[in-house]
Order: structure tokens, then sequence, then C-alpha cells
């Protein structure tokens, strides 16, 4: 069955308050047709994970949680706005959950329980392409180094320099920060390798990926904790995805690289 998928566009945390509570999923009448519906939150600008192209959302992220809602039988209503907003919004309970590229990480696990692991990630540096002085992480001690707010890219950076050492300018979104980096604006960049290299070959910017990733990284889906019962059938359905190699031919699309596997690499 072809299921629908709604986006409600969102610019702050006032403008989606009329929203319901989400808790396992709403269910709504439609022609006598009990519709189930998965409510996800996204930037809507993460390429190659959740982003728009015209009036289009697409991305790895996107299509793998709307290839688990055909599977689990539900519908999507996307919520798009920047980054620590859909997180909010996710930790007020006005999401089911959040698709784009979420890390798991000990801090978000005091608040959220996560899917089973989708896809692997690493935080890379990224700096002009004449830009000699920065060759990994050890060389960004007085630079002025660009991060997303709220992402965990930025988090990890910050875990990296316990001494305050870097100076990390935040963005509201990832918009404008590889122009940033190619302009002398900020001297790096610091967000997912994958990403990175897929915005690379895209906008054929002269910049260049720095030194191994900072920090090696699980990605899933977080839920409430009260919804435990939909997180273990977006498992199950995970588990189908991989089984059938669904996960494996979306992340070929879109990193030309199989990101669905873990990188064989020590963490740091």
């Amino acid at each position: 069955m072809k299921r629908t998928h709604k986006i409600t566009l969102a610019l702050g945390l006032t403008s989606i308050l009329a929203l319901t509570a989400c808790g396992s999923g709403d269910s709504s009448a439609d022609g006598g047709d009990e519709a189930k519906v998965l409510h996800v939150g996204a930037t809507g600008q993460s390429y190659p994970f959740a982003y728009k192209e015209g009036d289009k959302l697409q991305g790895f992220d996107v299509e793998v949680i709307e290839h688990v809602a055909d599977k689990i039988g539900y519908d999507v209503d996307w919520t798009l706005m920047e980054f620590s907003g859909v997180m909010g919004q996710l930790q007020a309970g006005k999401l089911d959950t959040v698709a784009n590229q979420v890390a798991v990480t000990d801090e978000r696990k005091e608040l959220y329980d996560f899917s089973d692991t989708y896809s692997y990630a690493g935080t890379q540096i990224v700096v002009a392409e004449d830009n000699d002085e920065i060759n990994g992480l050890e060389d960004l001690a007085g630079k002025e180094v660009a991060a997303v707010l709220g992402s965990n890219h930025a988090k990890n950076l910050e875990s990296k320099d316990p001494d305050g050492k870097i100076n990390i300018r935040t963005y509201e979104t990832q918009e404008g920060t590889l122009n940033d980096v190619a302009l002398g604006r900020v001297d790096a960049y610091v967000n997912g390798r994958s990403v990175l290299l897929a915005q690379l070959e895209l906008n054929d910017l002269p910049l260049k990926l720095v030194g191994d990733p900072i920090v090696y990284e699980e990605v899933g889906f977080p839920f409430s904790k009260e919804n435990a019962e939909l997180r273990e059938d977006v498992n199950q359905a995970l588990e189908e995805l991989r089984a059938d190699g669904t996960l494996s031919e979306l992340s070929e699309k879109y990193f030309k690289d199989d990101v669905t596997e873990p990188i064989n690499e020590e963490q740091e």
C-alpha cells in the first residue's frame, strides 16, 4: 500500500505548539480507514541525510524511516526545523522520533531510548584546500572552528578541547559553513565524514578533509522512554531492511559507500 508523507514546516518552538502529543503515533480516520501517523523531525537542510530539493524532502535518513514506516503501517508526518529545535520537540513529546543522523551518546541515552544502529558516523575536520597549518585535531588550538549548534559533532569537538583552546563558532544550520571555510571566515569545520564527502563532491569547493575522524559513533532513531512498543516495531523493520539489502542499497545511493557497516577503526 502506498503511504502518504506530510511535511510540516516550522521556524521555532512556538510555531508548532499546535501539534498533538505523539506517544506511540496518532490514529486518524480518513474516509473510514484508520491511518497511524509517525511524527518525525528533521532539519530539511542536512545533505545527504534529510534535505529538500524543491518541495521534496529526501535523503538517506528520510528514505530509511519512510521504508520503516511502510513496513509497520504508518504514514509519516514531517516537522522541519533547526536540529536543536527538533531534539527539543522530541523531548517535549511532540515528535515520535528524529531522522537526522542522531548519534547514540551516553548523554542522549539518559533522555531517550534508541533504535538499533542503522548507520555509523565519524566527526571529521574539513579545511581550505590551501591550508597547510591544520592537519588534525592537535592543530586546532587557537583556530576558529565552525560547528552546528546542538549537533553531536560540536559536542565531540568540545569534549576533545577540555581547556577551551579552540574557538568554536556555532551555526544554527550547516548552510553556509563550507563557504565560510572556503572564504577564510573560519579556519575549519567539523561534521560527519560521510556528509562532508558527499557535500564536497556536490559543491566542488576548494576544501579537503584532514586527519582521522576525531570520534567514531553509531547512529539510531531516538524515542521517548515511554515509547518502547513503537521502538521495538521500528527495530523489527530495520532488521528486515538490513536482511533484504535495502539499507545497503540506500547507503550506496547517497554515499557511494556502505555506512551501515561499522567503521573498522578503534574509537579514540
